[in-house]
């Protein structure tokens, strides 16, 4: 499809993921958790290994659920190390137990994840008109500014990169090239 963003035209896992959710302004507590951790996970690696690896995450982390991945002790900490379907790395599995124990603090604080989140845009998302994949940034001041929040509330590999990428994944941020079909509708608040 010749009016989607370049990246998403490698194949049909990353078309349907462009297509479908990213971008799309997220408002769902489970699912915000999901990318925060998907994006983690991928410090250091593409998108498209995380894909591929996305249903065997969703298995191996209980759905992202934050209150049982929040309770995982060593001996889950070692089954996952030994789930060849994951990205086995030790710290970024300790940050995940970490960001969940964080994430139910802000859920606390905040009354939602969405609520802190989309805070810092006064609740719009953030509408972008790059014309080339060249012109995406990899973080600004507003990644800057959350990454630097998060890591003061003691949250774990979330770098301002990781969270630039956590915006435009959810929404918050519409970096849909303006000749993608999709930016027009992911530039509306609502859209989950």
């Amino acid at each position: 499809m010749d009016n989607r963003c370049e990246w998403a035209q490698k194949n049909e896992l990353m078309g349907k993921y462009h297509d479908e959710e990213w971008g799309r302004p997220l408002h769902d507590d489970l699912k915000l958790f999901e990318f925060l951790t998907l994006e983690g996970m991928q410090a250091g690696l593409s998108w498209q290994t995380i894909l591929n690896k996305r249903e065997a995450f969703r298995q191996a982390f209980d759905n992202f659920d934050p209150v049982i991945i929040a309770a995982y002790g060593d001996d889950k900490v070692i089954e996952l190390m030994n789930n060849a379907g994951i990205i086995r790395n030790k710290a970024k599995i300790l940050a995940c137990i970490n960001n969940a124990k964080r994430f139910l603090e802000v859920q606390s604080e905040y009354g939602s994840f969405d609520s802190y989140i989309w805070k810092f845009v006064d609740y719009k998302p953030v509408i972008n008109t790059f014309n080339t994949l060249k012109e995406i940034p990899a973080k600004t001041l507003l990644s800057d500014t959350i990454s630097a929040d998060l890591k003061k509330m003691g949250f774990k590999f979330i770098g301002s990169t990781v969270i630039y990428a956590h915006l435009q994944a959810t929404g918050v941020i519409n970096d849909h090239l303006v000749h993608c079909f999709c930016h027009p509708a992911c530039s509306n608040l609502n859209s989950e």
